[in-house]
This record gives C-alpha cells, sequence and structure tokens, in this order.
C-alpha cells in the first residue's frame, strides 16, 4: 500500500518544501524508515542504491535542526565525494531554509575553506571519512554534541577499507546520539559495528525492485559540455519524431520552462503539474488521449493520473531520485504487448546515478552520442517514405491520376514523382523550425570504469 509523506507525521513546513518539489507519495525505504528515526530510534535499513534512502534519512533530520545552535548536529558518512555531493544537494532541496548550514567535506578541496565554514557555525556536515579524520584529529569537527550520525552505502565504505576511520568516528561522537546505517547488503562487519554503537535499532529491509520489461527500448544520451537540456533534447525529438510521449521532469517550474521552449518550436506539448485545477487536469487528460496533443511535460506525482494505453516515448529530461520511479515512469510504454521507447538525458556529474539504474534494470545502457544532421535527414526521408505508402492506398490518390497523366506527356513519369517527393519535404521542413543540430556528438563513456579506491585513497 502506498503512503503519501503526508502520512508520515512530518512537519507542515516540511510537506510544503516536499510539494514544492512535486514529491507528495514516498517510497517504501522511506515509508519504513521515517517514522522510527522521528520517534528517536536507531534504525539499520537495507535497500539498494536509489531506493530513495537519503530522503528517509535527511527528512527526519532536518525536522530536528536547531539553527540557533551554532555546531555539527548532524554528520553523513559517505565513501565517495561523488555521493556527499550529491547527498548535500538533497538535503538543500529538502530543506528550502537557507538558515540551515550544511558543508561537504573530503579530499580536493581546501581544507582552510572548510575549517573556516566550521567556524563560522556548521549544522549538518557531509563526507568522506578520510576528511572527517583530517579534520577531527586538527580539532576542527567536534563531535561532542552531535545528534545524529548517518553512515550511507555502509557496505561500500566498508569494503573501500573504511572499517577503522568508521570506528574511530563513532566513538568519537557523542554517546547520546541517533544512529542510522543504510546499506544494500548487511554484511557480518556491519553487523558488528551496529552491536557496538546502535541502542536496540530496528532494522528495514526492502525488496530488489523489478527489472525494466525487455519490450522497452532504453536510449541514453550525454547532454554535450556547454549545452542545456532543452537544446540537446531538440535533436533527439527530431530524429525520434515521438507519436505520443511524456517527458518528465523534476519540477513544476521545469515543466513551464520546458513546455514553453517547446512550443515556441512549433511542437504540440502541453505541461501537466500540481498547479492545474482538477478541471483543466481532466481537458488535458482527455486531449492527449484523443492525440490532439502529442506531447506532456509533467513532474512525478502529477504524472500518476496520465495513464495513456498507446504511449510512444517516455523522456526522462531529468532522471528520478531512485530507481523505483525510474521503473515506474518508463513501464507507462511499451504495454500490452507493444513496443516502446525510453529516452534519458544525463550530464556528466550524473554516471553514477545511470549505473545504478543499470543494475537494478539489469541492463548495460550504452551512453549515446547526439543524433547528427545526417542520422536526422535519413530520418526524415524515411518518415516521408511511410508517408508516400500510406497515401498510395489512399481514396483520395485518384483526384490526382489526371494532373499525373498531363504532366507526363511532357515529363518522365518518375521525375513527376520525385518533384512531388520533393514538395512534400520542403514543405515538411518549411513548418518545422530549425534547430541546433551537432555534427558530431558527445562522447560515449569508457567501459573501463575508474577503481574508486584509489580515487578515494588520492582524496585523502
Amino acid at each position: 500500500m502506498e503512503r503519501t509523506f503526508a502520512d508520515l507525521n512530518l512537519s507542515s513546513e516540511r510537506l510544503n518544501q516536499l510539494e514544492r518539489l512535486g514529491f507528495v507519495e514516498a517510497t517504501e525505504i522511506q515509508a519504513q524508515a521515517i517514522p522510527p528515526l522521528l520517534e528517536g530510534r536507531d534504525v539499520v535499513g537495507q535497500a539498494q542504491t536509489g531506493t530513495g534512502k537519503t530522503a528517509a534519512f535527511s527528512l527526519p533530520i532536518l525536522e530536528r535542526i536547531d539553527t540557533k545552535r551554532r555546531e555539527v548536529q548532524a554528520l553523513i558518512l559517505t565513501p565517495t565525494r561523488e555521493l556527499a555531493k550529491q547527498v548535500n544537494q538533497s538535503f538543500r532541496e529538502l530543506s528550502g531554509d537557507r538558515r540551515i548550514r550544511i558543508l561537504n567535506v573530503y579530499g580536493g578541496q581546501s581544507i582552510d575553506r572548510q575549517i573556516q565554514l566550521l567556524e563560522k557555525g556548521t549544522h549538518i556536515v557531509v563526507g568522506t571519512p578520510g576528511r572527517v579524520i583530517d579534520l577531527l584529529n586538527r580539532g576542527n569537527l567536534k563531535l561532542d554534541k552531535v545528534d545524529w550520525v548517518v553512515l550511507d552505502e555502509a557496505d561500500e565504505m566498508l569494503s573501500m577499507g573504511f572499517l577503522d576511520d568508521v570506528e574511530t568516528i563513532l566513538k568519537q561522537a557523542a554517546t547520546d546520539r541517533q544512529t542510522a546505517f543504510f546499506s544494500a547488503t548487511i554484511e557480518p562487519s556491519i553487523w558488528n559495528l551496529v552491536k557496538k554503537f546502535m541502542k536496540s535499532p530496528v532494522t528495514v529491509r526492502i525488496e530488489q525492485p523489478k527489472a525494466a520489461p525487455q519490450r522497452i527500448q532504453q536510449q541514453v544520451y550525454m547532454v554535450p559540455r556547454g549545452w542545456s537540456k532543452a537544446k540537446a533534447l531538440q535533436p533527439i525529438l527530431e530524429m525520434e519524431d515521438p507519436e505520443s510521449a511524456i517527458i518528465f521532469v523534476r519540477t513544476r517550474k521545469g515543466a513551464s520552462e520546458l513546455t514553453s521552449s517547446l512550443q515556441s518550436l512549433g511542437h504540440s506539448v502541453e505541461e501537466f503539474h500540481g498547479d492545474l485545477t482538477q478541471s483543466q487536469r481532466e481537458r488535458l487528460l482527455k486531449r492527449f488521449r484523443s492525440q490532439q496533443v502529442r506531447w506532456v511535460v509533467a513532474t512525478d506525482i502529477a504524472a500518476r493520473g496520465l495513464d495513456v494505453e498507446r504511449l510512444t516515448h517516455v523522456i526522462n529530461f531529468d532522471l528520478p531520485d531512485n530507481v523505483d520511479s525510474y521503473i515506474h515512469r518508463i513501464g507507462r510504454t511499451g504495454r500490452a504487448g507493444r513496443e516502446g521507447t525510453a529516452i534519458s538525458l544525463i550530464q556528466p556529474f550524473e554516471r553514477r546515478k545511470l549505473r545504478q539504474i543499470e543494475r537494478h534494470v539489469r541492463q548495460n545502457l550504452k551512453i549515446r552520442s547526439l543524433p547528427d544532421r545526417s542520422q536526422i535527414e535519413a530520418c526524415r526521408l524515411k518518415r516521408l517514405e511511410n508517408q508516400l505508402r500510406d497515401t498510395i492506398t489512399g481514396e483520395r490518390l485518384a483526384s490526382f491520376l489526371p494532373m499525373v497523366a498531363q504532366l507526363n506527356e511532357e515529363y518522365d513519369i518518375h521525375a513527376i514523382a520525385a518533384a512531388a517527393l520533393q514538395m512534400a519535404y520542403d514543405s515538411n521542413r518549411a513548418n518545422t523550425t530549425d534547430v541546433e543540430i551537432p555534427e558530431k556528438g558527445s562522447p560515449e563513456r569508457s567501459s573501463t570504469p575508474k577503481p574508486r579506491l584509489m580515487k578515494e585513497m588520492k582524496e585523502r
């Protein structure tokens, strides 16, 4: 049974911020972990990466932050600086309160700058074990009054050799704190930490999401450096020309901006989000189902009522926050035995999130370059050929045969057909706003990832 955030005893301030972000329904890990955390219990959460674990611990922490206390009240440990950045960003988005000071601490950045910010008063620290230990040893980071310690991706952290560092950090933290471990797997080494440092924890286990349906073709495009996502989307739409599509964005503002951009290019598209009245939603849904509107730009929550039987494409303009949402999104196409296409746009910093998705859908998703001009022209000609085949079998063809017979007295029949095709092609191009198309797309990713352990050791 799905639960909303309103069912989890969160404050009205937090619920209002979640609503502004377009979040209403909680994922399973959030629904099970948030209540005991709000009650002051320690929690061990076992769930795959990408199931919404960050919000599961971020929301209860944000509920308890006292902005008048100029000291560290929460410490979140992550195995890599990439994850630390993601957690930091999640805290900022879920907070919506500029008075709450959140600091990333990891190698590769100036430690002096991090020390300055700690001295000014930081409420939440998100960092890697190596840099946290360094700041503790210097005396700049104090955990004697910390209320929360969270280990995120605990199994990955210990597999990278951080067990001693984690124990050192936990020993220096206040004894009356709340502690939470989140991990994809619970190994014996993690249970040893649980016994040493946690008090009667609640254990929450979430089953792995189902794999994505095989009948859905999943495509991933890298946004070239210096390009906006809206700009990168144009050549993809030109080549795919979706018959009907839902384009997913994260926020209502993003839905409005992208819809305006696509409409200015002459596309049949409308926005669908929480600001619409019920009557507006119903009218749009009716128009979408009757194909009066080809594409809809929507947030996850708003799109729950957008069930369209013959949806040909799902486009992830913004990747979702968790894998459950990804599978739910793309599962809207390819129904009733039909083929479907799911397209995702990513930026370089989202490669980790893509790896999480790949693990859950149990497929390797090759990153493609944006379609170039020759590919798009080939698709346009193919569409014209298909239109020609449909026209030949249509009822109106007979009314044009006398004109063809007359022209055939002066010109070769092949030349007449080619001229008619040229006119049709040029007419279609005239009704299409030109978009910038790369001659060469973005590079595909390397198939050999850099070892995370070596990277982290360098950061320390």
